[in-house]
């Protein structure tokens, strides 16, 4: 299992355009082997008195946080997807994301312990 994650600063009035964003690329990354996409509209940020999420992208005021994950079988098949997207025109419309790409924050990252739904 390999798993990208994603901390993406959202206009409040794109909520919707951003809900038919995600549902697409959802689609797009289930057909290429991801095995499962989250994403959580924020409910509750505290600030903090170093960091926090809004700081960490440059959060402005009437944007929400997202929170998303995606579940990917292995690091190759995410890769391979990835170089999928590059080829694919739909991944390079900047006009169709209802957010600031420069803003976001994206890792992956390699399972070092899983507890409760979908552990081995």
């Amino acid at each position: 299992m390999h798993i990208a994650a994603f901390v993406i600063p959202v206009p409040e009035a794109q909520r919707e355009a951003y809900l038919v964003w995600a549902r697409d690329s959802a689609a797009m990354l289930q057909g290429l082997g991801c095995l499962e996409v989250v994403e959580a509209w924020e409910d509750h940020i505290p600030t903090g008195s170093r960091t926090d999420f809004r700081k960490a992208v440059a959060a402005e005021p009437g944007e929400r946080i997202v929170l998303m994950w995606q579940i990917w079988p292995s690091r190759a098949v995410m890769d391979a997807a990835e170089a999928a997207i590059a080829q694919d025109p739909r991944g390079s419309e900047p006009s169709e994301v209802p957010f600031d790409q420069r803003r976001l924050i994206l890792g992956t990252f390699a399972p070092i312990l899983t507890v409760g739904r979908g552990a081995a």
